[in-house]
């Protein structure tokens, strides 16, 4: 018989990757703060769950998406929380983007329990999860890292083991790094296109597929032009973890000025009310 997955975030990319796991014929609860996002799954024959406890007690595996570090701790760590609540043998596996300190504190504490604990955080924004083409990057024991891989390849494609806890959340601290100032060089390509008189779709086609090309290019760009900002990744989201990897490259003793310069840019254009937009809205900074 399949296993029972438990699945807590039904956000942008939550609610697809909840939707991948249960027409693979996983039994799968669910749970998340907002119960009205649970209704597309609930009609395809999830089973909601009322408290993080009682979707502990009664799944397998357990999987969050969700928003906030402080958010990861209380439904890990907190009373009646995943890690006091599940059974022994359960799998926990958590794919927000998070601290790699916390990534630690919670297999410790997993661990302590005989419950098995990964950190898994994700890269493909909407689509990938709507895909099932995900970047995963995974920390944790590799004895666990292999009892979960069916389930991370129903998910998605780029399926990596890091190391020891933390890895997967260092990992993508690389790339959010990666990403940020690319972003800037993004909008300035866009922005130089329009000044110079040339047709920017028509750019694209030329430098998508170049030593330029990225996925912020070929995915993020289009939706730019068309004046697209609906979140595939919110800003709000994306200054979060530019500022775990600052407070990483810090302890690191490590200078990272685009990091900086994105981190700053984002915070600018949070400032004028578009925190709930998608990342590809940075681009409006040249446009005011």
């Amino acid at each position: 018989m399949k296993q029972t997955i438990g699945f807590i975030g039904l956000g942008v990319m939550g609610r697809s990757m909840a939707n991948h796991i249960l027409q693979a014929g996983y039994h799968l609860n669910v749970f998340t703060r907002t119960k009205e996002k649970a209704d597309d799954l609930l009609k395809r024959g999830a089973v909601w769950k009322n408290t993080v406890k009682e979707l502990a007690e009664e799944s397998d595996v357990i999987i969050t998406i969700i928003g906030y570090p402080q958010d990861v701790e209380q439904i890990y760590l907190g009373d009646n929380g995943l890690v006091q609540s599940a059974r022994p043998k359960t799998i926990l596996i958590d794919m927000t983007t998070s601290q790699p300190s916390l990534a630690k504190t919670i297999y410790e504490n997993a661990k302590i329990r005989d419950i098995k604990a990964l950190d898994a955080p994700v890269s493909g924004g909407d689509i990938g999860a709507k895909e099932a083409r995900l970047a995963i990057m995974v920390g944790g024991d590799r004895a666990a890292y292999e009892d979960c891989l069916p389930l991370f390849e129903v998910m998605g494609q780029n399926i990596v083991y890091q190391g020891e806890a933390g890895s997967g959340q260092h990992t993508k601290m690389c790339n959010q790094i990666a990403i940020a100032s690319g972003m800037i060089g993004v909008c300035e390509a866009i922005v130089y296109a329009e000044k110079s008189g040339l047709d920017p779709e028509t750019v694209l086609k030329s430098i998508s597929t170049g030593a330029a090309g990225s996925w912020s290019l070929s995915n993020l760009a289009p939706r730019m032009l068309k004046e697209d900002f609906e979140p595939g990744f919110f800003v709000k989201h994306f200054i979060k973890d530019m500022g775990i990897a600052l407070e990483e490259t810090n302890h690191m003793q490590m200078d990272a000025p685009g990091l900086e310069l994105a981190h700053k840019l984002y915070n600018e254009l949070a400032k004028n009310g578009d925190e709930n937009k998608g990342t590809q809205a940075l681009l409006k900074l040249w446009k005011s």
